[in-house]
């Protein structure tokens, strides 16, 4: 292999690249995080507590009783709230941290 076509990166576009790509604060990284966490805990709710999941049993349920259930909400719940909610308030965490008003 020849090291002329392997050569490293020269230092100002390493710099230019470092400073192109935008840290998220803590506070935007936390929020990004809500929705995942939420999910994670329906998940690890539902397998704590599997008598709360009524597709387990095999009795006489309406449609309410299959789609209305506790861990399946609180996972609902951390999807919309990652997809929805999160990103508007990353932005606004971010636009603050600018210094620029909207």
């Amino acid at each position: 292999m020849s090291t002329d076509i392997a050569t490293g990166i020269p230092e100002s576009a390493a710099r230019l690249r470092r400073s192109a790509v935008a840290r998220r604060s803590r506070r935007a990284l936390a929020v990004l995080l809500l929705g995942p966490l939420t999910i994670l805990a329906g998940l690890v709710w539902a397998v704590a507590q599997p008598y709360r999941i009524v597709f387990l049993e095999r009795a006489d349920r309406g449609l309410y009783d299959y789609l209305v259930q506790p861990p399946l909400l609180v996972g609902l719940v951390g999807v919309v709230f990652a997809l929805v909610v999160a990103p508007g308030l990353v932005e606004d965490l971010e636009s603050e941290g600018d210094g620029s008003e909207a």
